[in-house]
């Protein structure tokens, strides 16, 4: 395997006589005379290790360590310096050096320590790729189904992963948008960046610029310290802005000013701070008809409409519902201990029937219900919960049956949204942030649709 080393020293006789020393073993030598310049070699080139010299003008050795260890964690570096002291030594390895050869230096010594860190270094990448193997498994057994609708988004994935526009993700609460941005970043080409997912109808208004932008120490009551944004933690990676469609029009505008310039400014800091990310947004709500009751920015909206994934409901993928729930009962059975053959015909049946308002994550719940009580290998009908076969429940499947259509799909779907809600505050006896917990959405979700519903609680419990 061949490696590449950069040697950072400024002393141009120097780099050449390890540049000399290190090829005899096969390996290929990159050379810089200062740490700036060390850096930009790092950016473009796939460096295995750093030889480092301890003092140099402008940026050091300790300082290039320092941004080494900040921009490439898990590289290796090795400094070597005339002014070999314990003190320099003990400093440099507590600060993440691999190891530290003094000058002069014997060349044996030299090509041992490399081979060390060299061999280090591969152990690494080897960890990273059976890492990313296991993910990429993992992520690909997540998207699940073969339907129609289904393979166009994954068709859409395919085309998006590794470009760096804007997605917008649309679709029904419980569709897997998460999901589908996972993948497209694990996917893309940040995938070894940070994927950061916001929630924005989850944080309350008063919260979220900070959470976005971050703040200065006293910027507001209660900063008692410096806070890093979700912006600044996604660098170079993916923000997954979720419910986007329920931020606060106020900062709407600082979202799209961060889209459009790349650059944010926290709270109580006048400095602008650049800003590599890729967004990825998703919303349940049409964001056009938002647009049109002065809800949502139109700029933002076609800032974050680049490229739009809209996600199938469940309903509208039935061929994807069994292999769906026997993926989910092999996953979860062997969570909990036990292993199972699939489902029966009579089980597989009464689930294509029904019409899963709550979309995958309902059929997830659904699934997990049947593993604890069913007692054989095969899922029966009688393990499935009781609400799948309610003529007259909230979300059954008997709203559409056989000759009778809807004239109205929006309206027919209203009155099944409805009446789940109306259940859900009913079960959980008014308390709407645990009926909003019982539906698998957020509290603010949840107001929306009350409001949108025409449906009046006498009394908010929060």
């Amino acid at each position: 395997m061949t490696h590449n080393v950069l040697v950072v020293d400024d002393e141009p006789k120097l780099c050449d006589l390890l540049a000399s020393a290190l090829g005899q073993n096969g390996i290929q030598v990159f050379t810089a005379g200062n740490g700036l310049h060390a850096l930009k070699v790092l950016e473009c080139e796939d460096i295995d290790l750093v030889i480092s010299d301890w003092r140099m003008p402008g940026m050091d050795g300790p300082q290039l360590l320092a941004e080494i260890k900040s921009r490439f964690p898990q590289l290796p570096v090795i400094v070597m310096t005339a002014y070999s002291t314990v003190k320099n030594a003990v400093q440099s390895m507590r600060n993440g050096a691999f190891d530290y050869i003094a000058k002069p230096f014997d060349i044996d010594e030299l090509d041992i320590t490399v081979s060390k860190a060299l061999q280090f270094r591969d152990i690494l990448k080897d960890n990273q790729r059976m890492r990313a193997e296991l993910d990429e498994h993992q992520q690909i057994d997540s998207l699940i189904g073969d339907s129609p609708s289904f393979r166009r988004v994954l068709h859409a994935i395919d085309s998006v992963r590794e470009s760096n526009a804007t997605i917008l993700l649309t679709g029904e609460s419980g569709t897997g948008k998460e999901m589908v941005a996972r993948a497209i970043h694990k996917h893309g080409n940040r995938a070894d960046k940070p994927f950061v997912a916001v929630n924005c109808a989850a944080i309350p208004e008063g919260l979220l610029e900070s959470e976005m932008f971050g703040h200065r120490k006293g910027a507001f009551t209660g900063a008692v310290a410096d806070r890093v944004g979700r912006f600044m933690q996604a660098d170079k990676g993916t923000l997954f802005l979720d419910e986007i469609g329920e931020m606060p029009l106020a900062l709407q505008a600082k979202i799209l000013r961060a889209l459009q310039e790349r650059v944010i400014e926290p709270v109580g800091d006048p400095r602008e701070r650049k800003v590599d990310v890729r967004v990825i947004a998703a919303t349940n709500r049409n964001l056009l008809d938002a647009v049109a009751n002065k809800e949502f920015r139109e700029d933002l909206y076609y800032r974050l409409n680049v490229f739009p994934i809209p996600l199938p409901a469940l309903r509208e993928r039935v061929e994807d519902i069994a292999p769906l729930a026997r993926h989910f009962a092999h996953t979860l059975g062997a969570t909990a201990g036990k292993r199972f053959t699939g489902f029966s015909a009579e089980a597989l049946q009464a689930m294509a029937h029904y019409s899963w308002p709550g979309n995958i994550r309902e059929l997830q719940n659904c699934v997990e219900r049947a593993t604890i009580v069913a007692s054989g290998a095969v899922i029966e009908e009688e393990d499935l919960p009781a609400y799948l076969f309610a003529s007259n429940s909230c979300g059954s499947g008997a709203l559409v049956t056989e000759g009778s259509v809807p004239a109205d799909l929006e309206a027919a779907l209203a009155e099944v949204e409805k009446a789940y809600i109306l259940a859900a505050l009913a079960q959980s006896n008014g308390v709407q942030a645990a009926a909003a917990q019982l539906i698998g959405i957020s509290e603010r979700s949840f107001w929306y649709r009350l409001k949108k519903l025409g449906i009046h609680v006498d009394k908010i419990v929060r």
